[in-house]
């Protein structure tokens, strides 16, 4: 799961960076809104955090130029001001959601579920991901069916929620790479190639029916095996 975290108080940006990576989280931080829209427009993040007052561009700005270009990603809007015209204006802007700091962890990651819920996702409250006969719980990166389970190492477990949460679209090698290394990687086909490897011998230990189909050319999708 990718987010970006737009939020130009740089103490507050690691520090919530931090929180987010040690609950299994992708981060990429932004500190204006320039590189926070550019980042945001290539559509490779499941959420974004955002806050509203940004140098160079303001977040709602940023917002409005999201959703102009079609960027359905959820976003959370972060900020000091509590008043109701602010919420209101960044909801009527496109904002998913609006936390004001001061703020509780455990709050601001519990909007985070919610918001990932909304999109769609086949997160349980558990964090748990569910294809096939395979359960895949993202915080503990245990991969279990009935019984059975076995611990994933982050890229594996970060492989397999991309593919679950794409399961109905082929997911190409070049996606893989934004998601797990981020743009500026010098990661190739090759190293997506070894992950899927292990995780195909990680299915077949576990008696998975679910399989991990090369589409040549293209990329990979999961299917249920009959």
């Amino acid at each position: 799961m990718k987010i970006l975290l737009v939020e130009d108080e740089i103490h507050l940006s690691e520090a919530l960076t931090q929180i987010l990576k040690k609950n299994k989280y992708i981060v990429d931080a932004a500190y204006d809104g320039i590189s926070g829209l550019d980042n945001a427009l290539s559509g490779i993040y499941d959420l974004i955090i955002l806050d509203i007052m940004l140098p160079e561009i303001d977040g709602i700005s940023v917002l409005k130029n999201i959703r102009k270009e079609g960027i359905s990603t959820p976003v959370i809007l972060l900020t000091a001001k509590g008043e109701i015209s602010d919420k209101v204006t960044g909801l009527d802007s496109g904002a998913d959601d609006y936390i004001a700091k001061p703020f509780a962890t455990e709050e601001l990651l519990a909007r985070i579920r919610a918001a990932l819920r909304r999109k769609g996702e086949v997160l349980t409250d558990n964090n748990n991901l569910k294809f096939g006969d395979i359960e895949l719980n993202v915080s503990s990166l245990k991969l279990c069916k009935g019984d059975k389970h076995i611990k994933l190492i982050l890229k594996e477990c970060q492989l397999l929620e991309l593919l679950i949460l794409r399961n109905t679209s082929v997911t190409p090698k070049e996606l893989v790479i934004e998601k797990l290394w981020g743009f500026d990687s010098e990661a190739e086909h090759n190293n997506v190639e070894v992950y899927i490897s292990f995780l195909r011998k990680k299915l077949a230990s576990l008696d998975s029916k679910v399989s991990i189909t090369t589409v040549r050319g293209v990329g990979y999708i999961l299917e249920v095996k009959p």
